[in-house]
């Protein structure tokens, strides 16, 4: 079963990087070129990078998912490995969000929380 898994876990990956790539190029970057964004917080560029961290927080999220699967292939899954996978993605997040936004989205301050209390609170 632990090759199935892996298998499953690799799937997440290649997604995870295709839907990125494949988003800058041929979605995000035509819709950027639009010009009628919504003016969000002021201005059209915060609205682009709020849309970009968004989209590339989708593939951090499988990521981190297949990151799941790994630990699932090597049972007992153990709650520190859950945990520091967890924490581990929801940490990314919150960098992606805060470069992403300028750390303006107050996203990024609840991922961080998030990131460091999965990992402290399945610490063995």
């Amino acid at each position: 079963m632990s090759t199935l898994l892996y298998i499953a876990a690799s799937l997440l990956v290649a997604v995870g990087i295709a839907h990125s790539y494949l988003g800058e190029r041929y979605i995000l970057i035509r819709l950027f070129r639009r010009g009628d964004l919504p003016k969000i917080l002021g201005s059209a560029a915060f609205t682009a990078r709020t849309l970009r961290f968004a989209w590339h927080i989708t593939s951090i999220a499988w990521l981190g998912l297949a990151g799941v699967l790994v630990v699932l292939a090597h049972p007992p899954a153990s709650a520190d490995a859950l945990g520091l996978v967890v924490g581990c993605t929801f940490l990314a997040h919150g960098v992606v969000a805060l470069v992403g936004s300028r750390a303006r989205h107050l996203s990024w301050p609840v991922f961080l929380a998030i990131g460091i209390l999965a990992i402290y609170a399945t610490r063995g």
